[in-house]
């Protein structure tokens, strides 16, 4: 029935608005991880007097049954970052070593130099909120 009609820009386009430019838009994107697990290590105060950074590492893992039945634990370990001047004063005074926390934050990928001058590529995720669940006891 509608075979041989050709549709034109005046079929598609809205009649009762303004043609305009359109401005620039930003588009919006998600970078969120949410982590719960427990400390590796003592927290670290790293980075420069500007540019202060606390790091610690964080302990997660699954279970599963492997090939020969037996339950299987998989640990995987995870760079965490901390930026936020209240939050990264927190942590280090009160994070120990086998603590139960939960990590927002969001996934940052960067690059260091080594002593020889050799680039290797890094992982970490910028806390943007952490809550302490109890004592590593």
């Amino acid at each position: 029935m509608f075979k041989n009609i050709k549709f034109t820009n005046q079929f598609t386009r809205n009649n009762y608005t303004q043609e305009a430019s359109l401005p620039n838009k930003i588009e919006k994107t998600i970078n969120k991880v949410t982590l719960l697990g427990r400390v590796g290590a003592d927290p670290q105060k790293r980075g420069t007097d500007d540019h202060p950074v606390v790091v610690f590492s964080l302990a997660t893992h699954q279970n599963y049954i492997n090939s020969n039945e037996e339950n299987t634990q998989k640990t995987d370990w995870h760079r965490i970052v901390v930026f936020k001047p209240g939050l990264r004063d927190t942590v280090y005074n009160y994070l120990q070593k086998g603590q139960r926390i939960h990590v927002s934050g969001r996934i940052m990928y960067g690059e260091l130099k080594d002593e020889s001058g050799n680039s290797r590529t890094t992982t970490s995720i910028a806390a943007d909120d952490i809550i302490f669940f109890n004592s590593k006891n």
